[in-house]
C-alpha cells in the first residue's frame, strides 16, 4: 500500500503503452491517459507524465518495422516523433480541459547544479499554474556524452528532482515475476519487493521490437527512487485506470517501497 497522503505523482508510460504491435499509435490508450491524469489534477494532485514514444511514433507514421541503428536516424525519427506525439497530448488533455507542456531532458540538465535548479523551478512553476508536465530525454540532440539513456531511469530522476510522492511506470507486463511470464505460465507476481538486489535476477530485457526498456531498466529505476526516498510502482499499461486503484490505496501491481 502506498502513501494516502500522496500529492505529487511522476507517471512514466513506455512505447509498448502508445503503440500497437503494428507500431502504430494506439489512440485509445493515449485518450485513456490524458482522461485519467485531467481527472487526477482535477481532483487536487499533481502529476507529471515522462512519456516514451518518439521513435516509435515516428516508425509508424513513415513506415518503418524495424528499428535503425544509426544515430543520425534515430535522432531525425526522434524529431518527427516528438512533434506528433504532442500534438496528440495537446488535443486529448485539452478535450479533458488541461493543459500541458513539453519539457525535453538532456543528462546536463541534471547533472549541473545550476541547470537542475532551473529544471526544478520550471517544474514547479508549471505545476503551481495547474499544467501537466510532459517529460521525454531530447533524443533529437542527445549523444553518448549526454543521454540519459532510457525513460525508466529518466521518470525516476524527474521523480527525483522535484521530490514526488510516488513514481508509477506502467509497463507491457503486470508487474515483476518470480521467472519471465511470457516463458513460464506458472510465474508469480512479486507484489512487494522490500530488497532490490534481491530480484534483480529476475529482471528481462525489452518486450517489443521498437521500445528500448525491461525489467533491467524499470529496477535501477527503482534503486533511484527508493535511495531519494520515493516508492515506485510497477503496473499494466492496459489499464491506465488502475492509477485510481493505487490513490484508494489497493495493491496493484509490484511496489517497490521506499523506508
Amino acid at each position: 500500500m502506498v502513501n494516502q497522503n500522496m500529492k505529487r505523482i511522476v507517471v512514466k508510460v513506455g512505447t509498448s503503452t502508445l503503440t500497437y504491435d503494428t507500431g502504430k499509435i494506439n489512440l485509445r490508450r493515449i485518450n485513456d491517459i490524458a482522461r485519467v491524469l485531467s481527472d487526477l489534477r482535477n481532483s487536487g494532485y499533481e502529476v507529471i507524465l515522462v512519456s516514451s514514444g518518439a521513435i516509435g511514433v515516428a516508425m509508424g507514421k513513415l513506415g518503418y518495422t524495424k528499428k535503425p541503428t544509426d544515430t543520425k536516424v534515430k535522432q531525425s525519427l526522434a524529431a518527427v516523433g516528438q512533434c506528433e506525439l504532442m500534438t496528440l497530448y495537446d488535443k486529448m488533455f485539452s478535450e479533458y480541459h488541461n493543459t500541458v507542456a513539453q519539457i525535453l531532458l538532456t543528462r546536463s540538465d541534471i547533472d549541473v547544479t545550476k541547470r537542475r535548479q532551473h529544471t526544478k523551478d520550471t517544474f514547479e512553476t508549471l505545476l503551481e499554474m495547474g499544467i501537466i508536465p510532459i517529460v521525454n530525454e531530447n533524443d533529437t540532440v542527445s549523444v553518448e556524452e549526454i543521454e540519459i539513456g532510457d525513460n525508466d531511469s529518466l521518470s525516476a530522476i524527474v521523480a527525483k528532482v522535484v521530490n514526488a510522492d510516488l513514481l508509477v511506470l506502467f509497463s507491457d507486463i503486470d508487474g515483476l515475476y518470480d521467472s519471465d511470464p511470457r516463458k513460464n505460465p506458472y510465474a508469480s507476481l512479486i507484489s512487494r519487493v522490500e530488497n532490490i538486489n534481491t530480484v534483480e535476477k529476475n529482471a528481462g530485457g525489452a518486450g517489443s521490437n521498437i521500445g528500448t526498456g525491461g525489467m533491467v531498466t524499470k529496477i535501477e529505476a527503482a534503486k533511484i527512487a527508493n535511495s531519494a526516498g520515493i516508492s515506485m510502482i510497477i503496473t499494466n499499461g492496459e489499464r491506465i485506470d488502475t492509477l485510481y486503484d493505487l490513490i484508494e490505496g489497493k495493491k496493484v501491481g509490484t511496489l517497490f517501497k521506499a523506508y
